[in-house]
């Protein structure tokens, strides 16, 4: 075969397939081979598609799932070992912190829809969403103390969506939890069939999407700042933000069509 004749290299496949559907944006992380491990170009793409999404009024709802037979399997730790040094480990943790966070901050829920394993980073990455639908297959585990690296940044929002006695468990064995014990402890809200996964998750998705988003947006930054508070500082603060809430153009009409006993108005979002 002359070089004339040779076939093309096949374009790479991005990182982060985007997908948009009745006011729901699907993220799926797309490293396959690697089991979706997070390298800092996953974590850049993953970065780069929520911050597009936060400002995109056509999405209410975001969907995070990975392509092929898991979730994520944590941090690229063959990445990591390739560059053993303070400077590039320090990047790299808080390049991953800071997506987390972006996770809480974004404007619209986020769901994680895990139909394989979700450990470590991955782990942390389902604990992070505002809400996690599981197949009956997946599994979850912060197994770092098996390597001799505990599992320090994960245990951040692990501690945050389940107990302490069950998130020190999962922390200092790192054997796998199956998806009814995941239910059970808070760190997935539903767990089904895995030929049900898409079309609960997505249900769940639109539910949330045909809600008023400004009345989403609110609640979701309330909650996680109330929960941070004292209960009296918690009080005071969700007053003012019912207060806010209650002068808004949806919750009045809300409201009105309610006492009519009327459909849901169009939300304005305003």
């Amino acid at each position: 075969m002359t070089v004339a004749q040779r076939h093309p290299e096949p374009a790479p496949q991005p990182l982060v397939l985007r997908a948009v559907a009745d006011g729901v944006a699907t993220l799926t992380m797309n490293r396959p081979a690697a089991r979706n491990a997070l390298s800092t170009a996953l974590l850049a793409a993953l970065q780069d598609a929520l911050d597009g999404l936060a400002t995109d009024a056509a999405v209410k709802v975001v969907v995070l799932a990975g392509a092929g037979p898991a979730f994520s399997a944590g941090h690229d730790l063959r990445e990591l070992r390739a560059d053993p040094n303070r400077a590039a480990y320090e990047a790299v943790f808080a390049q991953c912190s800071r997506l987390m966070l972006t996770i809480l901050k974004l404007p619209k829920p986020v769901i994680a829809r895990v139909h394989g394993v979700a450990t470590a980073a991955g782990c942390q990455l389902v604990a992070t969403c505002d809400l996690a639908v599981a197949s009956t297959a997946a599994r979850f585990a912060t197994p770092g103390v098996n390597i001799g690296l505990f599992c320090s940044t994960p245990m951040v929002a692990l501690t945050r969506a389940v107990g302490r006695k069950p998130a020190m468990e999962m922390l200092l064995t790192g054997e796998l939890v199956d998806a009814e014990t995941a239910k059970a402890l808070g760190l997935v809200n539903r767990v089904v069939a895995p030929e049900r996964l898409d079309d609960e998750t997505f249900a769940l998705a639109r539910l949330i999407a045909s809600k008023s988003p400004l009345t989403v947006r609110t609640g979701k930054e309330a909650f996680y700042r109330q929960i941070e508070l004292g209960v009296a500082e918690a009080y005071a603060y969700a007053s003012r933000v019912m207060t806010e809430n209650m002068l808004a153009h949806d919750a009045e009409a809300g409201i009105d069509a309610f006492i009519a006993k009327a459909p849901p108005p169009d939300w304005q979002g305003r």
